[in-house]
């Protein structure tokens, strides 16, 4: 039951990779789109938008022992 949990992630994964890059199989623009977008603007994003989360709770969480 589990593998076939993560294959069915696999397969959707694989499946907005083929979407995003173009074509199975072919590696030309698509597949450098594709790795532009995952690897240039969404990880980075996503870094900074956790980072972000994370010092607004750290700064709540101090706030909260100063004052309670």
């Amino acid at each position: 039951m589990f593998e076939e949990i993560i294959k069915e992630i696999f397969m959707l994964c694989v499946y907005v990779l083929q979407v995003i890059g173009g074509k199975p199989g072919e590696f030309g623009h698509g597949y450098y789109l594709a790795n532009l977008i995952i690897f240039v603007l969404l990880q980075p994003a996503l870094i900074v938008l956790f980072f972000t989360l994370w010092r607004i709770e750290k700064k709540k969480n101090k706030s909260i022992e100063i004052n309670g």
